[in-house]
């Protein structure tokens, strides 16, 4: 029997749900999910530039499973690109450790440290 995987830490949430290639209505365009520690990997580092192994650390998972989580962004993203296909954000098997929420009129990203409903 295999051990529980770890969730992983997400401590930003995308500004965004997704992105779409221009000039194609998104009801005729095939989605790419690309998952939230997958776009956590991301932002770790290629935006914020960080080695490997800080940025497992920091999501919480070891180097070799943080490389994995990576490859498999990556290779989402491409195939959106390639293909001209929509990435969308969502689900995954992490946790954080503040609430978010979407604003429904604005659909800006609140972020509190404690449950505001």
């Amino acid at each position: 029997m295999s051990r529980p995987k770890r969730k992983r830490l997400v401590t930003h949430p995308p500004l965004m749900e997704g992105f779409k290639p221009f000039g194609v209505p998104i009801a005729d365009l095939e989605p790419v999910f690309l998952l939230y520690e997958e776009y956590e990997a991301i932002r770790l580092l290629d935006y914020q530039g960080l080695t490997q192994f800080e940025a497992g650390k920091e999501m919480g998972v070891s180097r070799p499973t943080l490389t994995r989580i990576y490859e498999k962004a990556r290779s989402s993203i491409a195939r959106a690109f390639v293909e001209g296909k929509a990435i969308f954000i969502e689900g995954g098997d992490f946790h954080s450790d503040e609430f978010w929420y979407r604003c429904e009129s604005c659909f800006k990203v609140l972020i509190s440290d404690h449950d505001l409903s």
